[in-house]
């Protein structure tokens, strides 16, 4: 299921961009997708579904946001290591 948001938005917004109004509404669903992913809100899997892109791609457009794909802080690591096995 999905649902329909308007948003309304100066029209100078897109020519600002250089993006068309459908362009302008898949880079926001990338750029919360990506920040929610950052933030540790969504997962990459969710994140990516929101997009509209697979896992895959979802992944190599968090270059273009400066996001790392692994989510792991030291401390996580060091948590990991110690408490594993």
């Amino acid at each position: 299921m999905s649902l329909t948001l308007r948003i309304d938005m100066p029209e100078g917004v897109f020519s600002a961009i250089r993006k068309s109004p459908a362009e302008f509404a898949d880079e926001m669903l990338l750029a919360a997708a990506v920040k929610w992913y950052e933030i540790g809100l969504v997962s990459q899997g969710k994140a990516a579904e929101i997009a509209g892109l697979s896992r895959t791609q979802f992944i190599l457009s968090l270059a273009r946001f400066g996001v790392s794909p692994f989510q792991y802080t030291a401390d996580d690591i060091e948590r990991e290591l110690r408490d594993g096995d």
